[in-house]
């Protein structure tokens, strides 16, 4: 299992728009320079966090600007936005088990409810750091170099 690397794409973007804002337009081609991927990925992940109501994206080239205060948006809301989930589960589940197969037949009894503790789990996890906490971090790391 792996979360998509849009979830740290998304907090880099946050993390440029915070730093950035005040010198610069975060535009998709700023933000594809830092974080040195395409920038038709970036659009595709800020089109996802505006669709979550997280930023606000101005046509052209007006820039990129978050919706709320950046100690307000959390892991989970970020993940959230950019990493939809099957049916809302963490974990996909092989198709068909055989029936006829003791484990086949018990593996989810077995397994479904751990599965869901532990989805449940990062995902409170995920709600205890926020975009301000990375900012933060990288604000105290520049200052020191």
């Amino acid at each position: 299992m792996q979360i998509s690397s849009r979830f740290t794409i998304a907090i880099h973007i946050f993390a440029c728009i915070e730093t950035f804002e005040q010198e610069y337009k975060i535009t998709s081609d700023f933000l594809a320079s830092s974080i040195n991927v395409n920038p038709v990925i970036i659009r595709k992940i800020l089109s996802q966090l505006k669709n979550a109501g997280l930023i606000e994206v101005a046509r052209g080239t007006g820039g990129t600007k978050v919706t709320r205060p950046v100690d307000e948006i959390t892991f989970y809301d970020v993940y959230l936005a950019v990493d939809l989930l099957e049916n809302g589960d963490l974990f996909h589940f092989h198709e068909n088990p055989n029936p006829d197969c003791p484990v086949g037949r018990n593996i989810h009894m077995a397994l479904d409810e751990r599965l869901t503790d532990i989805q449940k789990a990062m995902e409170n996890e995920m709600r205890k750091y926020t975009i301000a906490d990375v900012v933060g971090d990288i604000k105290r790391r520049v200052e020191t170099q």
